[in-house]
């Protein structure tokens, strides 16, 4: 759990687009060093974004749920990470996809994260690759309720 109070807001592009920005730039182009023309697509307007905020309403961390059921561009800010922010976010896209009818929604991590997505029911469903020079797997998990 959280050692802070956290919420997650789904929203759309209008609304995510300055502090979603703020979050993946921090993260992927910053720390990760993922070049600016890579992190940014013609994706994100047409995207469920989910934007989580600390006690104080800052944004911590975003994901998002592309059409077709996938999940991407999770990213939480470095002081939060370990704290639950992921778990939230991952949580609430994969309930949007349900609510969206998607029977399945698929995600490529990057490999290092992989076992937090395991935690949640996720399996790779092929090999490792890399995207943006940092090595990625791609897993599945079915959204049938239990």
């Amino acid at each position: 759990m959280p050692a802070q109070p956290l919420s997650i807001r789904l929203c759309n592009w209008d609304e995510a687009r300055l502090e979603a920005r703020r979050i993946r730039e921090l993260v992927f182009v910053r720390e990760q060093r993922v070049p600016l023309e890579l992190e940014w697509d013609e994706q994100d307007p047409h995207c469920d974004h989910a934007l989580a905020h600390a006690a104080d309403g800052a944004a911590v961390g975003t994901g998002r749920l592309l059409p077709d059921g996938h999940i991407g561009r999770m990213a939480v800010l470095q002081e939060w990470r370990g704290k639950g922010v992921g778990a939230l976010l991952l949580q609430a896209l994969m309930e949007q996809a349900r609510l969206r009818g998607h029977a399945r929604v698929r995600l490529n991590a990057q490999a290092h994260a992989a076992g937090f997505y395991r935690r949640y029911g996720f399996e790779a469903s092929g090999p490792e690759f890399m995207d943006a020079g940092i090595p990625h797997v791609a897993m599945q998990r079915d959204l049938k309720r239990d």
